[in-house]
């Protein structure tokens, strides 16, 4: 079996369309990967810190049940794992609210046991992360994680990256810019949204976005470009068929990352990982929150 690792931060969530019915769950970019890894057949080793509280005990069963390998969460002794909001207007789309200064997740490395997780996790067949891990991460963390990825490339692995830019994870756009060149080299498959390279690098044709990364180092790339389908280096376009009703884009582009992962690692083409992206994506769209019911998927 083709082995695993992701590597990322998960958080208490509140969601719902006002504050009187907001409901009380968890999630995170890297952890809807992780769970859409699970159902298509996989066993993702997370990689991630949480606290010794009952929330993080929850989520720990709860991972369990959806096939995830938990012997890499590590607990932090005084931290918690840190709480977003999501606020969803009538035409689906969000807003994100952040308490996460002090999550465990930002203290991962300094913990007894990432030691051993990274030893275990160099020697996958695939690493994933994305830019959100990296932005809660400090210096040292920062660069523990870009040697995580080279070693993974030195061991003949392959490194997945999306680098889910939002602006309130970083001091300056400059420091993420900065980072993800150092990292492009070690990157296998490059899994970008249009409107996040916009936010970072400016509005573009989609070909210069998959461009920049390739010319910076990465392997392959795709561009993820909601209604529009996947864009692919050369122009090509993957469409997409839009389910009529949109209930919550929330975790569409991690499920498309899942099901590209998925096709590429059994041998599809990149059009074929594209087109089976957006059919994930397009169901999971249909449903309130990031992952839909499991007799759905």
């Amino acid at each position: 079996m083709t082995r695993i690792a992701i590597f990322g931060e998960v958080m208490l969530e509140l969601s719902g369309s006002d504050h009187s019915s907001m409901r009380l769950g968890f999630g995170g970019d890297t952890l809807n990967t992780a769970i859409y890894l699970a159902r298509l057949g996989h066993v993702p080793a997370y990689l991630t810190a949480l606290g010794q509280d009952p929330y993080s005990e929850d989520m720990v069963s709860s991972f369990e049940r959806e096939g995830i390998d938990t012997r890499h969460i590590l607990r932090h002794p005084q931290r918690m794992p840190g709480l977003y909001a999501i606020e969803t207007d009538a035409a689906g789309e969000r807003r994100f609210f952040y308490w996460r200064d002090r999550s465990a997740a930002r203290a991962f490395f300094e913990l007894p046991g990432a030691d051993e997780a990274i030893i275990d996790a160099v020697a996958a067949d695939l690493l994933y992360f994305t830019g959100i891990s990296l932005s809660i991460l400090d210096e040292e963390g920062r660069r523990r994680l870009l040697g995580l990825a080279a070693g993974v490339r030195a061991n003949g692995g392959r490194v997945a990256f999306d680098p889910n830019y939002r602006p309130a994870g970083w001091p300056q756009p400059e420091d993420a810019r900065r980072l993800f060149e150092a990292l492009a080299p070690s990157i296998s498959f490059l899994l970008a949204t249009d409107s996040d390279e916009a936010l970072l690098f400016g509005a573009a044709d989609p070909d210069i976005h998959l461009r920049r990364w390739l010319d910076w180092g990465a392997d392959e790339a795709v561009l993820k470009a909601g209604a529009n389908g996947a864009y692919l280096p050369g122009g090509a376009n993957v469409p997409v068929s839009v389910p009529d009703r949109i209930e919550d884009t929330t975790g569409a582009g991690d499920s498309f990352n899942a099901a590209w992962l998925d096709a590429r690692l059994r041998g599809e083409t990149a059009e074929a990982a594209a087109r089976a992206g957006n059919r994930l994506a397009a169901q999971v769209i249909g449903y309130r929150g990031a992952i839909m019911p499991r007799e759905n998927a």
